[in-house]
């Protein structure tokens, strides 16, 4: 069914998010949203551009006097609200989310849970955006340490988690009484959508918060051309968030960029292998592995090498591969060919290198987008997939004799983002994570998100913090005033 006919949550016709008010592209142009099921057309939006852009970034300026000044407590109010709605909701904006995204109904549903967690934890922590009083290098003089909103920013979403992300990004910017431009993947508009429209019936004032689609050159080009735009988040690849970087250096915009991964996870002799085994399974194959912190590198240590895969093999083929819709399914489509492509050919690079297929290893026989959750034996460091985030459904296993092997090849990589260590040695626990150059580490745990931990990367995957009370920082300024008091004369 068209995501535009089903509830008063969408729309009958193509409309963006800019002011209050649902407009559409001036010259009239649309693109189409596919399902990657099925390749059919769900919906269209507007293809926005330069001139609508730049409307929205005036809504969010003509707003931010407003929405910024007022009390944290009031702001709250309002995202407890749209939080209290997200929820009311959640069945179809899990539908809408599986519809454009393709990932299983169950995940779309554990997706929106999870990012309104988001909502209601940076309601409260808006709230805790305290100040200092430094003692003065003099009598007679006070010094303030306030914060403050950044100003109007722009938020420029990826496909893999088009309404977590959202939340993520938009929750913490609103609580800290910035206004912004969200900019949703042209793939999976209509979760950004659906979720602005909720946040307009929470009672968010007109022009705080703005969703333009259309393809990103255009839009792109406004964000960071205006001086208006005082803070860019965005998640996606390296090479566009160096791009971004780039040209966020001309108008001296701050930054935040969660960037690509290459996450290792290490298994050790004393590990429990069915922790193990869960674990890597959590982490790869959620969302068909199209995740910034999916295990891409699975280091285990020879001694259980095969058991370990032998287990892992069992659950792989307990997968149940097909359309997110279907309720059985447990891992849907990839997002479009090229992705598909990507993985057909780091399956072919490992195997023309020595790599054995364990299991999958090939394009399911539902043909499209789909394809077989994939495990690889005797993987090597000179394979693509080694040193390249394959983003799709495939078990790379890596064999090592010593930690300090295990570290070593773990930390070779440009990226660091996220690492998984399984071991029920404590000291060795402590110790790995100490050495490996990663922003997050999971021990003896696949799943690694929450609103309450700082996530974000070292190297090229990115600069700040997401999620905590480092999410919110990201977002204000810090503002020193001194003042000289006027003596007493007595």
């Amino acid at each position: 069914m068209n995501i535009q006919a089903k509830t008063q949550l969408a729309f009958t016709e193509p409309y963006a998010f800019v002011g209050g008010k649902w407009i559409s592209a001036v010259d009239g142009n649309t693109i189409d949203v596919t399902n990657p099921a099925t390749g059919e057309t769900v919906g269209t939006v507007p293809a926005l551009g330069f001139d609508e852009t730049n409307q929205a970034i005036e809504a969010a300026k003509s707003a931010l006097s407003h929405w910024g000044k007022l009390a944290a407590s009031e702001r709250a109010a309002v995202l407890k609200k749209w939080h209290a709605l997200i929820l009311e909701h959640q069945e179809l904006l899990a539908e809408i989310l599986t519809s454009e995204q393709g990932k299983p109904h169950s995940e779309a549903l554990s997706e929106i849970s999870y990012g309104a967690k988001f909502v209601e934890w940076f309601a409260e922590e808006g709230k805790r955006t305290y100040g200092d009083i430094i003692p003065a290098p003099r009598a007679g003089q006070k010094i303030l340490v306030q914060k403050q909103p950044v100003g109007v920013c722009a938020l420029i979403i990826p496909w893999n988690f088009p309404s977590a992300l959202f939340h993520r990004k938009a929750a913490a910017a609103l609580a800290a009484g910035c206004t912004v431009v969200v900019k949703p993947s042209e793939l999976t508009p209509f979760s950004a959508l659906a979720l602005a429209r909720l946040a307009q019936q929470a009672g968010l004032p007109d022009g705080v918060l703005n969703v333009v689609t259309g393809m990103p050159g255009e839009i792109g080009r406004a964000l960071m051309a205006s001086p208006t735009v005082r803070k860019l988040s965005f998640t996606g690849s390296t090479r566009v968030g160096k791009l971004l970087m780039e040209q966020a250096a001309k108008t001296v915009k701050r930054v935040s960029l969660e960037l690509g991964g290459n996450a290792p996870m290490i298994v050790f002799d004393d590990a429990d292998i069915d922790v193990a085994v869960r674990a890597c399974m959590a982490s790869k194959f959620r969302n068909g592995g199209q995740t910034c912190v999916s295990a891409n590198r699975v280091y285990v240590q020879k001694e259980i090498c095969g058991p370990f895969t032998k287990a892992l093999k069992a659950e792989v083929e307990a997968l149940r591969v097909g359309p997110g819709t279907d309720r059985s399914v447990t891992i849907g489509p990839l997002i479009n060919d090229a992705a598909v492509a990507k993985v057909a050919r780091h399956v072919r690079d490992a195997c023309a290198k020595g790599a054995t297929i364990v299991a999958g290893g090939k394009a399911h026989h539902l043909g499209g987008r789909f394809y077989e959750p994939t495990i690889l034996a005797n993987a090597q460091a000179s394979m693509e997939l080694a040193h390249e985030e394959t983003f799709g459904p495939v078990v790379p296993i890596f064999e090592f004799s010593t930690e300090a092997e295990a570290i070593e090849a773990a930390n070779d990589t440009d990226y660091g983002l996220a690492s998984y260590i399984f071991t029920n040695d404590l000291s060795r626990a402590l110790r790995v994570s100490d050495a490996l150059d990663t922003g997050i580490v999971g021990v003896n745990e696949g799943a690694i998100s929450n609103e309450v931990a700082p996530f974000g990367g070292f190297k090229e995957s990115g600069i700040g913090k997401e999620g905590s009370y480092q999410g919110i920082e990201e977002y204000l300024d810090t503002k020193y005033i001194m003042i000289t008091l006027k003596t007493d004369k007595g």
